[in-house]
């Protein structure tokens, strides 16, 4: 395992970070690997990728993001990973290269034929992994466009004895549980901090006196989620934070912890916003916290 002391986001997590350490060790060792990292927004999937790309010397690191106004944009996603590896298209065999230039929009064409893709991209995946071990970063792949996820999935299967290491990670629940494309992969359950944790993580980020009831409720409504636990006590005054929760008036957390997310992006500019949250409320006025 990974000597590196671990940031604030990666407190704990000595099993998560065994199974990533393993990941890496398999790569460079030329055994392909993938792993995906679902959670609930918020409990430290895209801090696990994070402790992936800080571990992986010797690695060309790709990453991505899914973004949820592009899932309409046929091959977004896979243009996103794979546009610092077209050096290597002249490399692949004719009929990957055509497929991929066409989907990729570097030539015309008839619509670009899905599986050759998926085989261009695994070709290219293999000849760049020749050079030295990669790693693939993919964040939210729930917001990936669809042909992208299922390309991607396509490739993580077929991987074998190349040195490259697939991480994807995916909130829970499912955008769409009868379409979701990673469920034959293999997993790591991201859950919330542990308890003790949990404890140590919010004694290091509230300054002032923390009252023990105030901490327990903190930890019990936010199961031990590492964003939950920030948000909430950057939204709390120091009168509350000492034992203010008890007051007949006291909002539930979960709306503190929305409102404190709506407060923040409200204060972005216009471009911010848009990152964050698409820069408009949700479902029933919500703006979503990110993943």
């Amino acid at each position: 395992m990974s000597s590196s002391a671990p940031r604030r986001g990666m407190l704990g997590r000595h099993h998560e970070r065994g199974v990533l350490d393993e990941v890496l060790g398999d790569a460079r060792a030329g055994r392909s690997r993938v792993v995906v990292l679902r959670g609930e927004p918020g409990v430290g999937k895209s801090t696990l990728l994070d402790y992936l790309a800080e571990n992986a010397s010797g690695f060309r690191i790709l990453r991505a993001a899914g973004v949820e106004s592009e899932m309409e944009l046929a091959f977004a996603g896979l243009h996103q990973l794979c546009i610092p590896l077209m050096s290597h298209i002249d490399r692949l065999p004719g009929p990957q290269r055509e497929a991929l230039a066409v989907a990729f929009g570097l030539r015309g064409g008839a619509a670009a034929d899905r599986f050759m893709v998926g085989l261009a991209v695994l070709s290219m995946l293999a000849e760049a992994a020749e050079e030295r071990p990669l790693l693939c970063l993919l964040d939210d792949a729930q917001w990936l466009d669809r042909i992208s996820a299922q390309s991607l999935a396509f490739v993580a299967r077929r991987l074998f004895a190349e040195r490259v290491a697939l991480a994807f990670s995916v909130r829970t629940p499912p955008v769409d549980p009868q379409h979701d494309p990673w469920t034959a992969l293999p997993e790591l359950e991201v859950r919330g901090l542990r308890d003790d944790e949990a404890r140590t993580l919010l004694d290091s980020v509230v300054p002032g006196r923390l009252d023990e009831r105030v901490r327990e409720r903190i930890i019990a409504e936010t199961r031990g989620n590492p964003l939950a636990l920030l948000e909430l006590t950057r939204g709390l005054s120091t009168a509350e934070l000492a034992g203010g929760f008890g007051r007949p008036d006291a909002r539930p957390l979960a709306s503190q912890i929305e409102q404190s997310f709506v407060r923040r992006i409200g204060g972005l500019p216009d471009a911010g916003r848009r990152g964050v949250g698409g820069g408009a409320p949700g479902p029933g006025g919500r703006v979503p916290p990110p993943g």
